[in-house]
């Protein structure tokens, strides 16, 4: 089975759509570009489906070379047998490949090579052979290895290194290797211990014990980080008659043999001197691997659902980013996400200027008609709650407020980005404009900080870092493109994850336009150095162009599909001032009562293109995040020391992880609504009910005022 054909059985495609998807993904384009504008090919996989695609194709072309260079290994050593061969071919894994290629590959000294430099190897056959019966016996034999010069004084010595090389033969077995790691993972237990005397996160595993194949994969993670911060010894062990018995029952011939106690200890001394250290290694390798991509794919779905949240749109936010001793920083931005004002202000400890603290914040206010405060969550964040909740209620303009989570914006504060963008402000007030703008746009502003900063994964640090920019980049990737961006106002950071562009073509579009002024056409893009004509057909669907000369350029319509789109509208009686009005609502249902298949073929596209042609052209320049929940606003305080069993409350989901959920409720510490605390249902996983950006209902189970944990339940009563 090729490689195409393993793809199609995995995902359950046909091998022809497969065969073009990979097609198109060797021609460079990328997974954004194939899943928007490529649907007839693909037949509409979405990109999700594409990425998982794409993954998994690279995953088996790294085996498929691997398993080329094994072969091509062994076959320089002239040792390549068609079995060998066909063993190299039915490979699953890497694992298999290199387990094959183990007997063949240069040793590292050890007391096997030791023993066949001494000339041992004929006498380990000999024994290896389990003879009914030996004349002259192994011991007589064995005296012919005699060799002082060689470093065998004796008959035990010679059998002993025999054994020696017995023990690495066996060990160097793929089909010993292959079947030991799938009885130790089965049947193994993995165990913890506390390694130094004191309390740490780690405590719920000082003495600890689990069923290999029964451990979550977050436990994996939290065990990898105990053993990793010297807090926890682990070990895998497995019941020694599951695996001897195998070992016996494949090598031992059971005849009685005078060579069947030396195999015997042969068995016993590769399991525990080889063997088995080195199967713990690499079933602990994977399943810490499978934990990661797990924990990477949920912190990818995150991410997605976070970038995603609903922008609040119109609205002129004042950033408050709270401190102490160094003040609290504020920036005003209006509407578009321009900063028109900042200032410090005292309103806590130690300085605690109160009264002239809120004439700064109503004089910003009624100056610049203030719609909504932002107060980041860190240090002082409930003090400066406090503050603007009281401040609220003194003035008559309707104000809200909303505690925004600031996580990542001192790395972004302190970027060699902010500082391009905000040269004459300090990294207190960059974070001030960050909060306020992230309330804005969520996407715009998230995009300037590296995922990993934002606070909605779990053991990140851990994980193989190239594995996991790749994931989360993809990500940001997807929603930028799934959104699009005004190529007049995106930052070169935004326009930097469009499909097609990278940073240096990103900041050639930013210059363009700082020298020549505003994009009148999407067309122009091809006058900026380092678009040509692959870089504008990948990216030209996904930038917008508001007020331009073309109306389509406004859209999600790709310019290939121009001359298409003008045919629809002339079919049905419309012109291109109508799409600039709003007035094609009815034209799906048009298309529907028309035919759609009769209409996509009287155009010359595919059906999933028409109906994609006529969603944009009935709703120009929408934001899909429109449709989502828009964020909690409030204008007054609630406390920890408020909450009380069975209270029930909105909240907003902040981070969802293996065992459950963390649901914002307003009072600076997370709920966490445990995975038994859901639903009503039986649940395998949290991101079956929530994703990050959730408004949800949720009552409180208990409250732990000192430990500062609460605990809430989605449960119907």
């Amino acid at each position: 089975m090729n490689i195409n054909e393993r793809l199609a059985e995995e995902f359950k495609l046909k091998l022809e759509q497969v065969e073009k998807t990979v097609e198109l993904i060797d021609e460079g384009n990328t997974i954004p570009f194939i899943a928007r504008y490529r649907k007839e090919v693909t037949g509409s996989l979405d990109d999700a489906v594409l990425r998982d695609l794409n993954d998994r194709l690279n995953f088996l072309r790294n085996i498929q070379k691997r398993k080329e260079e094994v072969s091509a290994l062994i076959t320089a050593q002239e040792k390549m047998t068609p079995e060998i061969q066909a063993a190299i071919d039915a490979a699953q894994t890497i694992t298999e490949v290199d387990d094959i290629y183990r007997p063949f590959r240069p040793h590292r000294k050890t007391r096997a090579s030791v023993a066949r430099e001494k000339g041992l190897e004929p006498l380990a056959d000999l024994i290896w052979a389990q003879e009914p019966a030996y004349t002259p016996s192994i011991e007589e034999q064995a005296e012919a290895y005699i060799d002082e010069e060689k470093g065998v004084a004796s008959v035990e010595e010679a059998i002993q290194g025999a054994k020696d090389i017995i023990a690495e033969n066996i060990s160097d077995n793929a089909e010993f290797r292959k079947e030991l790691r799938r009885l130790t993972f089965e049947f193994g237990i993995l165990t913890t211990k506390q390694a130094k005397e004191e309390d740490s996160v780690y405590a719920q595993y000082y003495d600890y014990s689990e069923p290999l194949k029964k451990v979550l994969p977050h436990r994996v993670l939290a065990i990898n980080r105990g053993e990793k911060e010297e807090f926890l010894k682990v070990d895998v062990s497995v019941a020694s008659e599951i695996v001897l018995n195998y070992l016996f029952s494949e090598i031992i011939l059971g005849n009685n043999s005078p060579a069947e106690k030396y195999v015997s200890a042969a068995i016993l001394d590769s399991y525990d001197r080889l063997i088995a250290p080195s199967i713990e290694r690499e079933i602990r390798s994977d399943i810490f691997d499978n934990a990661s991509e797990g924990a990477i794919k949920l912190f990818a779905d995150n991410l997605s659902h976070l970038l995603m949240q609903s922008p609040l749109k119109g609205k002129t936010v004042m950033g408050f980013d709270p401190g102490y001793a160094h003040g609290c920083k504020l920036a005003v931005v209006d509407k578009t996400g321009k900063v028109v004002d900042t200032a410090v202000i005292y309103p806590v400890e130690p300085r605690k200027q109160t009264e002239k603290s809120k004439e700064v914040v109503k004089r910003l206010i009624a100056r610049h008609k203030v719609d909504v405060i932002a107060i980041g969550n860190g240090t002082a964040s409930k003090e400066s709650e406090i503050f603007i909740a009281g401040l609220l209620k003194e003035i008559t303009a309707d104000v809200k407020y909303i505690v925004v989570s600031e996580a990542g914006a001192s790395i972004y504060s302190a970027s060699k980005l902010a500082a391009e963008e905000f040269p004459e402000f300090d990294v207190m007030q960059r974070s001030a404009v960050s909060i306020a703008r992230r309330l804005q746009d969520p996407l715009a502003e998230l995009i300037k900080i590296d995922p990993k900063g934002i606070g909605v994964g779990q053991y990140q640090h851990d994980m193989k870092q190239a594995r996991l920019d790749e994931a989360l980049g993809g990500v940001v990737e997807d929603c930028v493109n799934a959104v699009g961006v005004d190529v007049n106002t995106a930052s070169y950071s935004l326009l930097s994850y469009i499909s097609g562009i990278n940073t240096t073509s990103a900041k050639n579009i930013v210059k363009y336009r700082e020298e020549n002024g505003e994009f009148s056409s999407r067309a122009q893009l091809l006058k900026v150095p380092r678009i040509g004509a692959k870089a504008y057909e990948q990216a030209a669907g996904f930038l917008r162009v508001p007020g331009g000369k073309e109306i389509f350029d406004n859209t999600g319509v790709h310019p290939e599909s121009y001359e298409a789109a003008s045919a629809l509208l002339d079919m049905f009686g419309y012109t291109r001032a109508d799409v600039a009005a709003g007035n094609l609502r009815e034209l799906g249902a048009k298309v529907q009562k028309a035919g759609s298949a009769k209409v996509s073929a009287q155009l010359g596209i595919g059906e999933p293109t028409l109906k994609d042609i006529v969603s944009e052209l009935e709703k120009p320049g929408r934001d899909i995040r429109d449709t989502l929940p828009p964020p909690v606003l409030r204008d007054d305080i609630l406390s920890l020391e408020d909450l009380k069993p069975d209270m029930e409350l909105t909240g907003t989901v902040r981070n969802v992880i293996d065992f459950g959920a963390f649901v914002d409720i307003g009072v600076h510490q997370d709920g966490l609504v445990h995975i038994s605390q859901l639903c009503n249902r039986f649940v395998k996983h949290p991101s079956e009910v929530v994703k990050v950006g959730d408004v949800v209902k949720v009552r409180v189970l208990s409250v732990d005022v000192p430990k500062k944990r609460i605990s809430l339940t989605m449960k119907n009563k």
